[in-house]
């Protein structure tokens, strides 16, 4: 599972989408490919935000990459596009775009749309690091994951419980063989101390 490229696109209705803050890791790619990768996440970021209706959200494939894109749309006109591997779950995708553009509205005001290369937005960094693992951007795969352990350690647990109630049933046999045993001793004694009485 990798984020690949993550952007906030301002998506008016009626023009052409302008990408506002973005952030790519392209690690995976070797260094001679890197540009045209970046190239092409920034065609397709752009293509699918205005081609995503206003309160919408999609998901594209494209060979091996998904976009998922959150067009919010509003008095902002928003979008949110995050293009990822096949494998990045489209529920913790979207969680990650809805919190990305609630970040992105807050700390940068309206006005500053109009110039793009003057916004300064390095969460936008953080984010793509963060989420590379989706459990951290969804809860619901959090707390599965926690249940999933949880279910682990019950299973060993209840192994454990089974073994050792296999030692307690050994020692529960053993038990009832030594209280035959030592009733036969007793009956056994008293019999030889009745007929030996010494006075």
């Amino acid at each position: 599972m990798k984020i690949f490229s993550l952007a906030v696109v301002l998506t008016p209705p009626n023009g052409s989408a302008v990408i506002l803050t973005s952030a790519s890791d392209l690690s995976s790619f070797s260094f001679y490919q890197r540009g045209s990768v970046a190239e092409f996440m920034s065609f397709f970021t752009t293509t699918v935000s205005e081609r995503t209706p206003q309160g919408q959200r999609q998901s594209i494939q494209e060979n091996s990459y998904v976009a998922h894109v959150y067009n919010r749309g509003g008095a902002e006109q928003l979008a949110a596009v995050m293009i990822a591997d096949q494998e990045y779950p489209v529920r913790p995708a979207f969680s990650l775009l809805t919190k990305l553009l609630d970040d992105f509205i807050a700390k940068v005001p309206q006005a500053s749309f109009k110039t793009p290369q003057a916004i300064s937005f390095p969460e936008v960094n953080m984010y793509i690091q963060k989420y590379q693992d989706p459990r951290q951007a969804d809860a619901i795969m959090k707390v599965q994951q926690e249940l999933d352990e949880t279910k682990i350690i019950l299973h060993k647990t209840i192994e454990s419980v089974l073994q050792r109630g296999e030692k307690i049933n050994d020692l529960v046999d053993r038990s009832n063989e030594l209280s035959a045993q030592s009733k036969m001793f007793y009956k056994t004694a008293k019999k030889q101390n009745s007929c030996c009485v010494v006075m």
